[in-house]
């Protein structure tokens, strides 16, 4: 994971501000090392490999009783556990759709844990990112998703996204949350002055 730094940070956190100074929206970003550990993919790959050893250890040249068969498995499988549990390799392992399922879970319940599901008017915004994964979504509440399609969400974060896969996460989210700005500007302008929710770049590990 790209840590961002506190530069980075504090910039996010002007950048909001900015943004909140010309709309009636609530904006938060929030950034995850990941969403899962996914030990429990490695595990099973690792069981599975275990299993495939015992037809395997038939066609070997040398004779082994069932309870020396039995231990060289469970030390196959123990093995095989800690080796996978290596983050590149567990990474390699677990479908995209199964990153992309938990990533998303995480994006919803920071939704709701931040609060903006509860802001007036129905005005919340999260712009949540999750680098191992390099999954970006945008959440938009409903005062918000009756002005602003999905389409142009998805714009901004198919470009947070190739900017993310370059290694340049801090910049990429600065530029997202300036283009996000505009279309909040057009979709609800500043109508009155409030500030409900904390503007800090929020950082789960």
């Amino acid at each position: 994971m790209v840590i961002l730094s506190s530069s980075y940070q504090r910039q996010v956190t002007e950048a909001i501000k900015e943004v909140e100074s010309h709309t009636d929206a609530v904006v938060v970003a929030v950034v995850a090392k990941k969403a899962d550990n996914y030990l429990y993919i490695s595990t099973l790959w690792a069981a599975f490999l275990a299993l495939l050893l015992s037809p395997i250890l038939q066609f070997l040249p040398w004779w082994i009783n069932f309870q020396q068969a039995f231990m060289l498995q469970w030390i196959f499988f123990i093995t095989l556990a800690i080796l996978l549990r290596w983050r590149r390799i567990t990474m390699k392992l677990v479908p995209k759709k199964i990153k992309y399922w938990r990533a998303s879970n995480l994006a919803r319940r920071q939704f709701l844990e931040q609060g903006l599901h509860c802001t007036q008017d129905q005005l919340g915004l999260l712009i949540f990112v999750c680098e191992t994964e390099r999954y970006v979504e945008i959440l938009a509440d409903r005062g918000l998703a009756q002005h602003i399609t999905n389409e142009k969400w998805q714009i901004i974060v198919e470009s947070f996204i190739r900017e993310i896969k370059r290694g340049k996460t801090g910049e990429a989210l600065l530029q997202c949350i300036v283009l996000c700005g505009e279309l909040l500007q057009d979709a609800a302008p500043t109508s009155k002055v409030k500030d409900e929710l904390p503007n800090h770049l929020i950082l789960l590990s």
